[in-house]
């Protein structure tokens, strides 16, 4: 097997934890960095000491900063050679509050990320776990654009659209699991999120009428898990289990085996910019972003009904990277200065 360093950004939250602890079980992954804040709930030493019993491969490490470090001043020996660096981080929206509020928080909280990400490791995937999804990896590829380097690069994680959808088909249709692959294109957030049952030949034999709710049941799933925890928590295991198949599949990639997720990245099989569908992962990346394929005429008239939702919140993350920039040591070529 490759052996591959991994970092995930926010190892010992909710999220991160079982994906770390996932990625540190990858026969791909040679070395594993738990990055965290020296404020968080569970230090990441911890979490690195309990993941180092794995009877695995991977050398487990943590790393820990302060709140208001500068991550490009920081980081150097946590992100220097990551091949993938997994992002579950950001603050969750809180009740009442504005979207445009919350974009500038978590972009915010990306942006120092994947600056430093742009010095020490410009040749990484970057995945990004950092809601709204649908603005943050736009404005954090606009921005890695702006400093010279390849948007391709970095990722928005939406594999657990596709986990729920493929599980919700196998409880209708009783067919194997491991059978099922359901396609979710269009973005991570509410009616943005379009499943393809008609591509799945499982999925495809439910019938017409009934696909509505299921479709609204996929939309609606991380709302469910939120109720349930009675708003104490949201949707980490299965998202840190979503995460990881998104991890391992780049890393297939890496180590020249050819794989396919879907992902929402820099795309033009749609008139939008960001969108999410299959991608192949490979050794330089992503590879190749799939068109979409033969729609059933409800998805093609969902695909007509979000696409302005989408194109809406894509640019209000295109507009965050119009008035930011990264500092000039994560810049490719002589970028400004960072005022």
């Amino acid at each position: 097997m490759a052996g591959f360093k991994v970092c995930v950004v926010g190892g010992a939250g909710g999220i991160g934890q079982p994906l770390s602890m996932l990625m540190a079980m990858d026969p791909n992954v040679a070395e594993l960095c738990v990055y965290d804040l020296t404020i968080a709930m569970i230090p990441a030493d911890g979490v690195a000491a309990d993941l180092s019993h794995l009877n695995k491969a991977a050398k487990v490490k943590a790393y820990a900063f302060d709140k208001d470090a500068r991550a490009a001043d920081v980081a150097g020996e946590c992100l220097t050679g990551c091949d993938l660096v997994l992002v579950p981080a950001g603050v969750p929206r809180k009740p009442g509050q504005d979207r445009a509020a919350l974009l500038d928080i978590n972009a915010g909280i990306a942006k120092n990320i994947v600056e430093a990400c742009a010095k020490f490791c410009p040749e990484a995937v970057i995945a990004l776990i950092v809601n709204p999804v649908n603005s943050v990896v736009p404005a954090m590829c606009e921005l890695w654009k702006k400093a010279g380097h390849d948007p391709c690069k970095i990722v928005g994680v939406t594999t657990l659209d596709c986990v729920r959808a493929e599980k919700f088909v196998h409880e209708i249709t009783g067919a194997p699991v491991g059978d099922i692959s359901i396609p979710v294109i269009g973005g991570h957030a509410g009616t943005t999120i379009l499943p393809l049952f008609s591509q799945d030949k499982a999925a495809s034999t439910i019938p017409a009428a009934d696909v509505p709710e299921l479709d609204k049941k996929v939309q609606n799933a991380g709302t469910v898990v939120v109720a349930a925890k009675a708003g104490k928590g949201s949707a980490t295991l299965s998202m840190g289990f979503a995460g990881a198949r998104l991890g391992s599949a780049v890393l297939a990639g890496l180590a020249g085996t050819p794989t396919t997720e879907c992902a929402y990245v820099a795309s033009n099989v749609t008139e939008l910019p960001y969108f999410a569908s299959k991608v192949t992962f490979g050794e330089k990346g992503v590879e190749t972003v799939h068109p979409l394929g033969d729609l059933s005429p409800h998805e093609q008239g969902r695909l007509e009904a979000l696409t302005p939702v989408l194109k809406e919140e894509i640019d209000a993350g295109i507009e965050y990277a119009s008035r930011n920039q990264f500092c000039a040591s994560a810049a490719a070529a002589p970028y400004p200065v960072c005022g």
